[in-house]
């Protein structure tokens, strides 16, 4: 397919974009049968879809001009957002969710880092992989530990079970977690959507980890969700910090729904499912007529041409896996730490870094704890017979 032009597909127009309850609540996929990557498109367009909500939200609080129309297409996104999450069945246990949730930020980040064409912001997408990465193995050893269960049911192979930067080394500073940002005029369209996307991917995993994390009896498991979401949040701060913070709420959100409708032609390219499939060739059908509501406010308002935002981008967001290039980072920055908004490849850290990290470890670290003794091995401890540590 063609490089997309955000300018000439009309889509939908929004006044045609209903619902019924059966459609917000479809069949859900299978754990086992389909293919794990049909489970990250859901939960990276569930996270991108919800900050769709959240942006807008936040528009109309400034701006009583917008709220009708914002509330309009909120309405849309609500449904559309409620139709791809309830495609994750209760065949998933919550610890299951996050396994699923971490190879997301993983194979997501990942394959932004290989296509972002500044050096900069894909050593930030680079940096934060590694904790990813990490927080997976920790998962990992808790669902062995709680339901002797293999990670890899979830993960079908694609993704790496092993240790990348330690969690308990990822506390930092805020100051340290505070990026420097794209500059509008001069940045990519390709980089200003990945930093949309991946802020908004990190944001519901925060939010996951907020709701489920209280739930779990076990007193580590408790503690490991707790420390894992703060990481989320600094990694919201991270990303979040990336996009250029003189962009108008208008041009932020063109930029939102040109992510949404990129991705949505990633996923129509590359899914297997057909009923899924099916899914992502409406929802694209929305978001561009989504798209079309929000250029023409652009031009009302701003009285601005929405080209100076926004260019043609390639159409696709690899979905596959990325080992090689994962643990090709693994090996060459697990070592990189963090001074305000620079990378320091020889792991010098900053004093106010230090002394927060030791106050959060002064009773212990979760994610040491939970894995501690643990090695991934296919089945789990329950068909070992002899594992040497």
């Amino acid at each position: 397919m063609a490089n997309i032009n955000f300018f000439e597909a009309k889509g939908c127009p929004l006044d045609r974009q209903r619902f019924t309850w059966k459609d917000i609540s479809p069949k859900p996929i299978s754990k086992l049968d389909d293919d794990a990557f049909t489970r990250v498109r859901i939960i990276l367009m569930n996270g991108i879809e919800l900050d769709a909500l959240r942006l807008k939200h936040l528009i109309a609080r400034f701006n009583g001009e917008l709220r009708v129309p914002l509330a309009e297409l909120r309405r849309v996104e609500q449904h559309q957002a409620t139709t791809i999450n309830w495609l994750l069945g209760a065949d998933h246990s919550p610890i299951e969710t996050t396994i699923a949730y971490e190879q997301v930020a993983i194979e997501v980040t990942a394959a932004v880092a290989q296509n972002e064409p500044d050096p900069y912001l894909a050593q930030a997408y680079r940096f934060g992989l590694l904790e990813d990465f990490d927080h997976l193995y920790r998962y990992s050893a808790l669902l062995d530990r709680l339901e002797g269960k293999d990670a890899n049911n979830i993960l079908q192979g694609y993704t790496d079970i092993v240790p990348g930067r330690p969690t308990m080394l990822e506390h930092r500073a805020p100051v340290d977690d505070v990026r420097m940002p794209y500059e509008k005029t001069a940045a990519a369209t390709l980089s200003k959507i990945h930093a949309a996307m991946i802020t908004a991917a990190e944001y519901q995993t925060h939010d996951y980890y907020m709701n489920i994390g209280p739930l779990f009896a076990d007193p580590v498991a408790r503690e490991l969700y707790a420390e894992i979401a703060s990481i989320e949040e600094q990694h919201v701060t991270q990303y979040g910090s990336l996009e250029d913070p003189t962009e108008s709420f208008l041009e932020k959100w063109l930029i939102h729904e040109a992510t949404e409708v990129y991705l949505y032609h990633s996923c129509v390219e590359q899914e297997g499912n057909p009923r899924v499939k099916a899914i992502w060739e409406r929802f694209l059908d929305y978001e561009l007529g989504h798209l079309q509501v929000a250029i023409k406010l652009f031009k009302d308002i701003e009285r601005r041409d929405p080209a100076e935002v926004l260019a043609e981008v390639p159409t696709m967001l690899p979905f596959q896996s990325q080992r090689t290039f994962v643990r090709d980072v693994l090996e060459k920055e697990v070592g990189y730490r963090a001074i305000g908004p620079d990378f320091t490849p020889d792991g010098s850290e900053s004093e106010a870094t230090l002394a927060y990290r030791q106050h959060m470890n002064a009773k212990g670290s979760p994610s040491q704890a939970v894995s501690a003794g643990y090695r991934w091995a296919p089945g789990t401890e329950l068909n070992r017979k002899v594992v040497n540590y």
